[in-house]
């Protein structure tokens, strides 16, 4: 898709344009002096391409792909179901969406469609089919963007009815769901499938099977919609390739379950650089752990579908990248996996929502402007980093998230309901492991876990059995496993499971839960070592469970409390592995130096003395990214990287590029 090139561009709106030319001629030539070779187009453009019912204009639109294919700019072409022209709402108003209030919408904002309408599924394929049809054999689209960010759910009745039959598909009968869900409890048995709704802030709520499995339907009612556009494209173009544009750390939608039915994966990653209280670091390592988790939802490169190449206007503070940061966020994202770097957007709005958001072009269209000399910069880079497209990353570690467990645990009434920090504990780990320059995977429980030496699961709350048995193979092979707190209690419908836990690794653990305490906001408590002569402390916080050690070997033990003594970490061999348990969440250092420790024995890395403060490792391929993110310079293998400069070697020519 790429041709041997790393792609550079980003969403173009020119229908915002139509009536300046000389702005749309401009366009292109800016373009060219940013190695731009890829634009997103018609993401929003609904109103412009059907004005009226059944009345298309697409005319505009082939002008502007011809112009742009002139210049050997390639096309992202968007299907526009994710903002509708008011005429359609207004003629068929059912197509709104119906919220968990049971509110209709008003007309407005943009996904705010029901995805199961009948009107509106019609609608979108009949747009998707004119596009389809005008642009069939158009060589500069190598890509279809379905729709927009997907996200947001529907309770209107057509929505409450697909939910019914979902579940109906899913257990066959009302006694098999009512003993999945438990719903004894409180007198909610249910003998009909019609008493069945979606969860409501003036009705259930309190039924966690029910919730959950709300929340998975939404993900396959989503999946089918976008399957929906997906066919009716190829049903005039067989050969078309799709993606969709996803979001950091978005808790609407299950991602992996799209993952099979993409051709390539797609997000949009828009950090908050400079934050008070948070370094340039945490923040670039937040951007490369979901670049991580973004390539492993297909083992492959991805594309970085939106970035700001300034300040974004929809958080608190608007900030402006720093000169270099740039260049850094760039090439973080290349050392990642990804084979596109793009941008929201070309050129900035006159109006409306985001008429000030970050854009390569501003309101005065100069191209002598900061930030379109530095995106210019990167167009270059990118083009001397072409070797890169298409290169895999190795395979090593793997942390395993699960969207249906987070959903579960974060729903669940447990030890902590507020400040669980899911993605905290995450990156507790994944920052050890990244500044030991061991490349990182995302997996699910249905994962495969050949050809990893290590294996991590961060509150593994829902843990399944057939997902349980791997684990247990896993280590009797070899493998090493890091299982924390909060792992192994509850079944894929949210009920607890009955008899030891962590369910299901009790042996390989060799230990058994006995009970969790939760510490309020700011509790620790002191860990000290359990090995004689050593004098090793850390303190846990958030959860600290109590387990009771049977075959496995403690490291740190508690040192107050009721369960003073009890293990806080320790490690049991397993067949021909080692298993760690991990009993609360530590400070960083504690992470830093379990996995510093685990990286030098279990991996071949390619660095082994201690960077600089600031400089973060990456690998891809033969290629060996070294970050500077601060705004200090630093001096890396003997090379001057200034502030948020870039090192990248070539590990086996030693070939040495400075950006």
């Amino acid at each position: 898709m790429g041709n041997g090139k790393l792609l550079h561009g980003g969403d173009y709106n020119p229908e915002q344009w139509l009536k300046s030319p000389d702005i749309l001629k401009r366009d292109l030539e800016l373009m060219r002096k940013a190695r731009v070779n890829l634009v997103t187009l018609g993401v929003f453009s609904w109103s412009m391409l059907e004005p009226e019912e059944g009345k298309y204009d697409l005319d505009w639109l082939g002008e502007i792909i011809d112009n742009l294919y002139a210049q050997g700019i390639m096309v992202d072409l968007a299907t526009p179901s994710g903002a509708k022209p008011a005429w359609l709402v207004q003629k068929y108003p059912e197509v709104q969406r119906v919220g968990a209030d049971r509110v209709r919408e008003l007309y407005g904002n943009r996904h705010s469609h029901c995805y199961t309408s009948p009107v509106y599924r019609e609608k979108v394929r009949a747009i998707d089919q004119a596009l389809a049809r005008r642009f069939r054999v158009h060589p500069g689209i190598v890509m279809w963007h379905v729709s927009n960010e997907l996200g947001g759910e529907c309770h209107c009745e057509l929505c409450q009815a697909k939910f019914r039959e979902w579940l109906k598909e899913k257990y066959a009968t009302l006694d098999r769901l009512n003993e999945a869900w438990n719903s004894a409890f409180w007198s909610h048995i249910y003998s009909d499938w019609s008493q069945i709704e979606s969860p409501a802030p003036h009705g259930e709520g309190a039924m966690h099977g029910l919730v959950l499995d709300w929340k998975r339907f939404v993900t396959s009612r989503t999946l089918d919609f976008y399957r929906m556009e997906r066919d009716a494209v190829r049903e005039l173009i067989p050969e078309a390739k799709f993606t969709v544009n996803m979001m950091y750390r978005f808790d609407g939608l299950d991602y992996a379950k799209f993952a099979p039915d993409l051709d390539i994966i797609s997000w949009d990653d828009y950090p908050t650089w400079h934050k008070a209280g948070e370094s340039d670091e945490d923040i670039c390592l937040k951007s490369a752990m979901m670049h991580d988790f973004f390539y492993s939802l297909k083992g492959k490169p991805f594309w970085m579908m939106e970035s700001s190449p300034s300040m974004t206007n929809w958080q608190p503070v608007s900030k402006v990248k720093k000169p270099g940061v740039q260049m850094l966020s760039g090439l973080n994202a290349v050392a990642h996996g990804a084979d596109a770097v793009m941008y929201f957007q070309w050129r900035q709005s006159r109006g409306a929502v985001e008429k000030f958001h970050g854009a390569v072009v501003g309101h005065d269209g100069r191209e002598e402007s900061r930030v379109f000399c530095e995106t210019a910069e990167l167009g270059k880079a990118l083009e001397q980093l072409a070797p890169l497209a298409g290169v895999p990353r190795e395979r090593e570690a793997a942390i395993v998230h699960d969207q249906e467990s987070k959903w579960a645990m974060e729903g669940s009434q447990g030890p902590r309901n507020i400040g669980l920090g899911y993605w905290d504990e995450v990156m507790l780990h994944y920052r050890a492991l990244q500044k030991n320059a061991v490349t990182v995977d995302f997996i699910g429980q249905d994962g495969d876990l050949s050809g990893y030496k290590l294996i991590v699961c961060p509150m593994l709350y829902m843990l399944r059995e057939d997902f349980a048995e791997k684990l247990r193979g896993f280590v009797a092979k070899g493998g090493t496993l890091v299982l924390t707190y909060w792992s192994g209690v509850a079944d894929e419908t949210d009920l607890c499971r009955i008899g030891d836990t962590p369910f299901g690794l009790t042996d390989v653990l060799g230990l058994r839960r006995l009970e969790i305490d939760g510490m309020y906001e700011g509790e620790k408590r002191r860990c000290v070592s359990a090995v004689a002569g050593e004098r090793a402390e850390a303190y846990g916080s958030v959860l600290c469970e109590v387990a009771k050690s049977e075959t496995a070997k403690p490291i740190l033990v508690y040192a107050e409390d009721f369960f003073k003594g009890a293990p806080a970490v320790c490690v049991n061999r397993y067949g021909r592995g080692r298993a760690y348990y991990l009993a609360t969440r530590f400070e960083p250092d504690f992470y830093s130096g379990l996995y510093r420790g685990l990286a030098s024995s279990l991996f071949d890395l390619p660095i082994t003395t201690p960077l600089p403060d600031g400089v973060l490792p990456a690998r891809r391929g033969d290629w060996l990214f070294l970050q500077n993110t601060s705004g200090r310079t630093a001096t890396v293998m003997r090379r001057r990287l200034q502030p948020y400069g870039t090192l990248i070697v070539n590990l086996k020519t030693k070939e040495k590029l400075i950006f």
